[in-house]
């Protein structure tokens, strides 16, 4: 598992009414090749209002359709539940989610 591959996780939270969800893993990668049981993880919505801490993404990272990362909504999901590997972001949106990260949690 490394950092800004996206999974699919199944029954991600009582909370939430789909069945599965796509999630973006946001956590450093010394984080993730730790022994913590856990890493931070992003959730994948199929809506887009284009505020600045959320970034679209699609076919190109293996969704599909169309569909936007929300950073406002942070996660730890337990490691043993990303198994269902989708895709993985390429440089140009991994900067994307980076900048929109920053923006979330008010470093920017």
């Amino acid at each position: 598992m490394t950092r800004a591959e996206l999974y699919r996780v199944h029954q991600p939270t009582r909370a939430d009414p789909q069945r599965s969800r796509v999630f973006v893993v946001v956590s450093r990668q010394v984080a993730i090749d730790s022994k913590f049981s856990t890493v931070i993880c992003a959730p994948v919505y199929s809506t887009y209002q284009g505020l600045s801490t959320q970034v679209s993404v699609g076919v190109g990272e293996g969704l599909k359709h169309d569909s936007s990362i929300h950073c406002d909504e942070l996660v730890s999901i337990t490691k043993p539940l990303l198994t269902d590997f989708v895709g993985r972001l390429g440089q140009t949106k991994l900067r994307e989610l980076n900048d929109a990260l920053a923006i979330a949690v008010g470093l920017k």
